[in-house]
């Protein structure tokens, strides 16, 4: 048989903090935050239905212009990879820790700033790896082109 294997994460939920940005010494931005899920299941003994909220450790790299919208509360689409690794704190414990590696983002809307309860709608924003890469700028002069939108090959999903 094939060695073949998958490593894939898709997950739905709402921010539990405002994303942490740093920066590694070359200059590459790092925003950490945690994403909350829910699921709901009924105890077979009482008949009740139960909640439990799982949380998740998100790592996106390179989104410094996005991480300003990751705020407390706000819903997200995430996509991406489990990663753990380890490391010994200050006592020479080994510490160990499982993240989300995000390759792909939405922002969703909900619970914003207004501080509504999921009724709030804004439009999708994608943060695709693709939109990562820098892309050239237009001149100022040239007037934008009304059928473009910016849309580019990598935009194509086929």
């Amino acid at each position: 048989m094939a060695s073949r294997s998958v490593n894939k994460v898709i997950l739905l939920g709402h921010l539990g903090k405002d994303a942490e940005t740093k920066f590694t010494p070359s200059g590459v931005s790092r925003s950490s935050f945690t994403l909350a899920t829910n699921r709901r299941w009924k105890d077979q003994q009482t008949g009740e239905w139960k909640d439990v909220t799982d949380w998740h450790n998100i790592v996106l790299w390179r989104s410094e212009n996005v991480a300003n919208y990751l705020l407390k509360g706000k819903q997200v689409y995430v996509e991406g990879r489990l990663e753990s690794r380890s490391w010994e704190d200050k006592e020479g414990q080994k510490k160990y820790i499982t993240e989300v590696i995000c390759d792909d983002l939405i922002l969703l809307g909900g619970r914003g700033e207004s501080g509504g309860g999921g009724g709030e709608y804004s439009a999708p924003v994608s943060m695709p790896r693709s939109a990562q890469r820098p892309q050239p700028s237009a001149p100022a002069s040239t007037p934008p082109d009304d059928f473009s939108q910016g849309i580019t090959d990598d935009d194509v999903p086929f």
